[in-house]
């Protein structure tokens, strides 16, 4: 179905990249998506197969194997075509090396870290995790209580994370520990590497959904971290660096819920158009036209906001109040629409083989992670005026 938005964001050169990503999922993810959903992870090749389309790590330089783009559009194309063929598991591991991860090694890390870290992220060799959610804290960074002390020329780490998207398969791990008791200038930022003493991995977290995605749980039990690991210096600007970068993460979020919109509408209308019930299609029906109508004006809307907010950060020019508005709206949009989707395919939308169940269950956790949807609601409001 062609959508009924005229999109002015992209160039030529973006859509060609489109039929690239799309290329590549019907190659090396369709085939081997049912196996990722049955082992709780995806296979690590995943990630060297899309180093080597250039699908990951776009901002990184040449002399280190990279495009050296400047243009988040491209990942913006990655994260929705994953999203819109329903692959939202595979879509979001991705999203993170490319939208999250990256910014603190291309930002952050000083030239011999660019050196040994970028070649690896961008042809796949490495994948990447960032550490951020406690089991104490969740949203709240600055409760944060990891910690990290100083031992000569190392850092000892101490504590637990939860949550932790590839957090199975991660070679590099950007953790975020308290290096004093200051609650907004005591965090520090390091990158654990797989086989540090110390550090070790929990379960593979049994989701409700997502089940391709590897999520757990780390420890890090008196991990020596070389000076050398430390993202930036120690000058209490971690819980800065952590906040600077979620607006990136909250826009992935949210293009990634319109596009999962879009495909689950599609879906739909070649369902009801083909599905009969009394002698009619169930699209014939008045209640399945006005629901669908609603649905299409809702994901327009969506559609429109969402690629402003992508118009502007290519500008550099996105707020965090703006990330905001879009990642709550829209994923619980993208939830509405899983739930109305579910509903027209009647008995057949409750079994795992059809398109729509999967897409139900992914779909719940997007006004959750990168920061809840409540929260999102805090910082709009506080952005009004409206303090406690």
């Amino acid at each position: 179905m062609a959508e009924s938005t005229s999109r002015s964001v992209f160039t030529g050169e973006h859509e060609a990249f489109r039929e690239t990503v799309q290329a590549f999922i019907v190659k090396e993810v369709a085939p081997h998506y049912e196996d990722w959903e049955e082992a709780g992870l995806v296979d690590r090749s995943l990630y060297r197969a899309a180093g080597e389309v250039g699908m990951l790590m776009f901002g990184t330089p040449a002399e280190f194997g990279g495009a050296g783009v400047d243009d988040w559009r491209f990942s913006a194309v990655v994260d929705e075509e994953f999203a819109r063929a329903g692959y939202a598991s595979v879509g979001l591991g991705l999203a993170l090396q490319n939208d999250v991860a990256a910014s603190y090694f291309l930002e952050l890390a000083d030239d011999e870290q660019k050196a040994r870290w970028l070649p690896g992220l961008t042809s796949g060799e490495s994948i990447a995790a960032v550490a951020m959610t406690e089991p104490e804290a969740g949203s709240d960074l600055a409760g944060i209580k990891t910690s990290a002390r100083r031992d000569g020329t190392d850092y000892v780490i101490n504590g637990s994370k939860t949550f932790i998207t590839n957090g199975q398969n991660a070679d590099l791990v950007v953790v975020a520990a308290r290096t004093s008791q200051d609650r907004h200038r005591g965090l520090t930022l390091f990158v654990i590497e797989r086989d540090m003493s110390g550090f070790e991995r929990g379960r593979n977290l049994d989701k409700l959904g997502l089940h391709g995605q590897d999520t757990s749980e780390l420890f890090f039990n008196d991990v020596r971290v070389p000076e050398s690991n430390r993202l930036g210096p120690e000058d209490g600007q971690g819980f800065f660096q952590l906040v600077r970068n979620l607006p990136q993460e909250r826009l992935s979020l949210a293009v990634m819920a319109a596009a999962s919109a879009e495909g689950m509408l599609s879906g739909t209308l070649d369902y009801v158009r083909s599905r009969s019930a009394f002698g009619r299609s169930v699209g014939s029906f008045q209640h399945s036209r006005f629901v669908l109508a609603e649905l299409r004006t809702e994901v327009d809307i969506a559609r429109v906001y969402v690629d402003g907010c992508i118009d502007l950060h290519t500008r550099h020019q996105l707020s965090p109040v703006q990330a905001a508005k879009a990642k709550w709206w829209v994923s619980e949009l993208q939830f509405k629409v899983a739930d109305r989707c579910m509903q027209l395919h009647g008995g057949y939308g409750y079994m795992r083989e059809y398109p729509i169940a999967r897409a139900f269950v992914d779909s719940r956790v997007q006004s959750i992670y990168a920061g809840t949807n409540e929260i999102m609601r805090e910082i709009i409001g506080r952005d009004m005026g409206l303090t406690p």
